[in-house]
C-alpha cells in the first residue's frame, strides 16, 4: 500500500491496507510508531512516516466516502459482544467473509477504549463515529446499551451460530504505594473514562501526577 500511495493511487493504497486494518484514520493517530525507530531508511535519510501516510490515507477516505463490500453471504451468524477496536475489527473481517454479524455492546456510544482511554485532542470524536459508520454500511448491525449477563443464552435467543466475545480490559496500571487507599488516588483510565462521559474528577487543591 505504500507503494500505491507513492505512486499516487490512493483509493488503491487505501484498500490494499484495509484488506488487514478496517480503521486506518484512527490508527494513523493513535500509533506511536515504534517501527520508524528500526526503520532502515533512517540510515539513508529519513525513517518512512507509515503512520503519517495511514492518517492521511484513513482521512481521504472518510472525504471521499470510500467503502467496502462485504463478502458472498454465507447464511452464518456472529455476535460479537463489545463494541470496542477488537469488536469492531472482528465484525469487519467477519462481514469481509459474508457472515451476519451483530454487535451488542453495553455503553451508549461504540468506540470503546478509543473513546473512554484516549483524549479527544488526540483522536476526534468525528473520526472515529466515521470509521464506525463504515463498518455498519457493510451490514454491521450495533446494539448499544445492551449489557449481556448470559452470553449463551443471547446466543440462542438470536439464533447465532457463533460468538466473539471482546469485552476488552478497561483496567488502569495501579502502583504499590503503601496506604494508596487513605488518599485519593485515581488511575489513568479511570481518569480518562470520568472525562470522556463529561464528569469532572473531584480533586483536592494540590494534585501530584506520577
Amino acid at each position: 500500500w505504500l507503494f500505491h500511495a507513492e505512486s499516487g493511487d490512493y483509493e488503491k493504497a487505501w484498500r490494499e491496507l484495509v484488506k488487514n486494518n478496517p480503521m486506518p484514520a484512527v490508527m494513523g493517530r493513535v500509533c506511536y510508531h515504534p517501527c520508524e525507530t528500526a526503520c532502515n531508511r533512517g540510515s539513508l535519510d529519513e525513517a518512512v512516516s507509515i503512520h503519517a501516510v495511514e492518517r492521511f490515507l484513513g482521512d481521504l477516505a472518510i472525504e471521499r466516502g470510500w467503502r467496502v463490500a462485504p463478502g458472498a453471504p454465507t447464511n452464518k451468524r456472529v455476535l460479537v459482544v463489545g463494541a470496542g477496536p477488537s469488536g469492531l475489527s472482528a465484525a469487519y473481517h467477519l462481514r469481509l467473509l459474508g457472515h451476519e454479524v451483530e454487535i451488542h455492546d453495553a455503553g451508549p456510544i461504540a468506540g470503546g477504549m478509543m473513546l473512554f482511554g484516549i483524549p479527544a485532542y488526540r483522536l476526534p470524536r468525528a473520526v472515529i463515529a466515521a470509521e464506525v459508520a463504515r463498518i455498519e454500511a457493510m451490514g454491521v448491525k450495533i446494539v448499544l446499551d445492551h449489557k449481556i449477563s448470559d452470553v449463551l443464552a443471547e446466543k440462542v435467543a438470536g439464533q447465532f451460530d457463533a460468538v466473539f466475545l471482546a469485552i476488552g480490559a478497561h483496567i488502569g496500571k495501579k502502583t504499590n504505594i503503601p496506604a494508596r487507599d487513605a488518599g485519593k488516588v485515581l488511575d489513568a483510565i479511570s481518569l480518562l473514562e470520568d472525562v470522556a462521559k463529561g464528569e469532572p474528577p473531584k480533586l483536592g487543591r494540590r494534585v501530584a501526577v506520577y
